[in-house]
């Protein structure tokens, strides 16, 4: 089921009644609670009896909410659930995928029996059969830590704390030049089910939020508009993150920020030392580190949305990313990471893994089918990165929370700021490119500052960089430590065909790269 509304501004004006009158959405969707056991075992059976040396079965209801705001009224309200299964089997060396949304004996017989034909049919495909890689058997629940369910909370509040945005950011702008206030608010959470014939039984509910808003203004003399946001702030956890995130209490701060954006100089183009804040470094590493070391990737079997990858199966332990600086992990099980779970969807409990160690490579993103490919070996486990972005997917590689790690002395912001004679501060995210093997880039930020023999000078703006992944973190010459550490993420990674989304977080400190080559993206130089 789903709904969606639009409220107008005299609507809103009128009587906050309406989203008063509107309860939670747990209260608008019933749906049945996990999927019996026995309907999962019949599944199975039906598979072993089909020919299949391997099924797996998921049932999953997922749960979606958005609000969103202009101003002084709320623009809309949507939400929905889905449920359904589905199931994947493993027949003579090639895997068949089939899903349903019903849930009823009749309904897994056809899908059971849809996933053998595609399995069939498939291994005319195959150029090597389908391997698994070990996994012991788990019995188990997760979920994610919360305090407020999201979708327990009304509607009214949610509408209030949107609505408080605009009136803390206005009342800062002091009839300024700022012209609209936009936000929005979002919750997900998946409710899922596994089991497979290797004996797994696992029950998870994950929960994601996000929420910001965008500030715009313009300068009525040359008619040019700037915007300043609210830092990226998605995260594994319940309707507190967002109460609890600065929301309101950040706005006057960012009308500010953007009164001296709107009158800000941008920069000559050049080389230039950056420090990159970590609500802005999350997105380089999203595409230049978590992107080239999905294993599907580096084989050249994916190349959906993003491309390749420049690395190659022999890169490992001699392709370097940089110098001893560098340190990326892989983690889903990060504290509040989007990413972050019990079990992936092959049924592979999480795990913390190396990717770059001291600037090497030292590992890739796997799920069980891809540690035995040709190419890469035949041994060892799985890194535990499949994920389907609901029951109709079929599930396969997917990023997890790839981060940065801090430096193990003490380190600031302004410690690094301090060792910059001519560069630039960079906050927050705007644009980005990247090309199909994530080798050559540019990034866009959202707010900076010069920097002038260790001090911040006067804001700047309309500012990009541009550089190549291995020069790039090359030139990574100081990080802040874990205090200076922040979670940021995106909802919407994309990837296959057809395409899923998938949502992971990005922990990363400010960091300070030299001799970076910069552009003025306002008159377009370059």
């Amino acid at each position: 089921m789903n709904f969606s509304g639009n409220l107008s501004r005299r609507a809103w004006l009128k009587s906050t009644a309406i989203l008063a009158a509107l309860p939670s959405l747990r209260a608008l969707a019933w749906l049945p609670s996990r999927a019996p056991r026995s309907l999962a075992q019949r599944a199975l059976r039906a598979a072993a009896a089909g020919g299949a040396s391997y099924a797996d079965v998921r049932f999953v209801r997922r749960t979606e909410e958005d609000l969103s705001s202009r101003d002084d009224h709320i623009t809309g309200v949507r939400g929905g659930v889905t449920y359904g299964l589905g199931v994947r089997v493993l027949r003579h060396g090639a895997f068949g995928f089939a899903a349903t949304p019903d849930v009823s004996e009749a309904g897994i017989d056809r899908a059971v029996a849809r996933a053998l034909a595609i399995a069939e049919a498939n291994e005319a495909l195959v150029l090597a059969p389908v391997t698994l890689a070990p996994e012991p058997t788990h019995r188990d629940t997760w979920q994610t830590p919360i305090e407020k369910d999201p979708f327990r909370v009304p509607f009214a509040r949610k509408a209030q704390l949107l609505l408080e945005v605009n009136r803390a950011a206005r009342g800062a702008s002091g009839g300024g030049p700022l012209r609209a206030v936009e936000g929005f608010l979002k919750g997900v959470s998946e409710e899922k089910s596994f089991f497979s014939s290797e004996g797994s039984e696992l029950g998870q509910e994950i929960f994601r939020v996000d929420g910001g808003y965008t500030l715009s203004a313009v300068d009525d003399r040359s008619g040019r508009f700037e915007h300043r946001r609210f830092p990226n702030s998605a995260y594994g956890a319940g309707f507190e993150h967002l109460e609890r995130i600065g929301l309101v209490e950040r706005a006057p701060e960012l009308a500010r920020d953007l009164r001296e954006k709107l009158a800000a100089d941008t920069v000559a183009p050049g080389p230039r030392d950056l420090v990159l804040a970590a609500d802005h470094l999350w997105l380089t590493i999203h595409e230049t580190i978590g992107h080239s070391t999905e294993l599907d990737r580096v084989l050249g079997d994916e190349a959906g949305f993003a491309g390749t990858s420049f690395a190659a199966p022999g890169d490992l332990g001699s392709l370097r990313y940089g110098g001893p600086l560098v340190n990326f992990v892989a983690d889903k099980t990060t504290p509040g990471g989007l990413a972050t779970c019990g079990y992936d969807d092959d049924g592979v409990e999480t795990q913390r893994f190396d990717l770059i160690k001291h600037g090497l490579l030292v590992g890739f993103q796997t799920t069980r089918d891809q540690v035995g490919l040709p190419g890469f070996g035949k041994s060892g486990r799985s890194s535990g990165c499949s994920y389907a972005e609901s029951w109709a997917a079929v599930p396969f590689q997917r990023m997890p929370n790839v981060s940065l790690v801090p430096s193990a002395t003490t380190c600031s912001v302004e410690d690094l700021i301090a060792g910059v004679q001519d560069g630039i501060y960079v906050q927050g995210n705007d644009s980005w490119s990247i090309d199909q093997q994530r080798k050559n880039f540019q990034f866009g930020g959202d707010f900076f500052w010069e920097i002038k023999h260790g001090k911040l000078t006067r804001p700047l703006r309309q500012i990009a960089y541009q550089g190549n992944t291995l020069d790039f973190w090359s030139k990574l010459d100081g990080l802040g430590d874990a205090s200076e550490r922040r979670l940021s993420g995106v909802f919407n990674d994309g990837k296959g065909q057809p395409g899923q989304s998938n949502a992971v977080s990005h922990g990363t400190p400010c960091a300070r790269f030299r001799q970076i080559d910069v552009l003025d993206v306002s008159s377009g130089q370059r």
